[in-house]
């Protein structure tokens, strides 16, 4: 078992991981699909002249769904810094076991650690038990038009990855939890957006619509 700080810009939670097997190639498939497609869209990615050379943008799946058992809001997430692979294999998803968003602490396990934004991820799920997927993804064609669209958004104030973005998300998501999909904007985030949904399909396809309406 390992602690980590990591630096900033990567990880800013407090992570504490374990090594552990990868997971099963058959619980990936459509979440796997879905990343496929936004990496090709550019919105996961890692590009040297955006967010100055880091990989961008991860997605999520709840565990209970795809095992179907009681899982007490466990899910897998795309590793740390993948975004420059347009496929990704088992061994860089990871599992998210335990969360504490108001304490900045996430357990994990897998072969790979984390996104950096595995904290939001897990207020998420821990605030609407419906959830199936999040997806977050740089879409500057959206973030610029926040406002515009009516999208709701957490505070410029509020940096990425932080027990105060988690705490922001957790009250959007109270407030949605009859819909069944919803996208937000994380204004202290550069071109940081968030889908998320009941299904994956419909977390996607709430962000491809949005994406459409902002380039309409």
């Amino acid at each position: 078992m390992n602690i980590f700080f990591a630096q900033e810009g990567v990880i800013k939670y407090e992570l504490e991981f374990r090594s552990g097997s990868p997971i099963p190639a058959e619980y990936l498939r459509t979440i796997n699909a879905w990343r496929t497609i936004l990496y090709r869209l550019e919105l996961i990615g890692q590009r040297s002249d955006r967010y100055d050379g880091l990989g961008y943008g991860n997605i999520s799946q709840k565990l209970e769904t795809l095992r179907q058992s009681k899982m007490e809001n466990q899910f897998i997430i795309s590793g740390t810094q993948t975004g420059n692979l347009e496929f990704l294999q088992s061994e860089q998803y990871c599992t998210v076991t335990q969360a504490n968003p108001a304490e900045n602490q996430i357990v994990a396990e897998g072969l790979i650690k984390p996104s950096s934004e595995a904290l939001t991820h897990a207020s998420i799920y821990q605030n609407d038990i419906h959830t199936e997927s999040v997806m977050h993804v740089h879409c500057p064609e959206i973030w610029h038009k926040t406002r515009a669209l009516n999208i709701q958004s957490t505070n410029e104030t509020i940096g990425y990855g932080t027990p105060e973005m988690a705490a922001a998300v957790k009250r959007l998501v109270q407030v949605n939890q009859t819909r069944p999909s919803c996208i937000f904007s994380m204004l202290g985030h550069q071109d940081g957006i968030v889908a998320y949904g009941r299904t994956p399909q419909l977390a996607g396809n709430i962000l491809l619509e949005t994406l459409v309406t902002a380039l309409a």
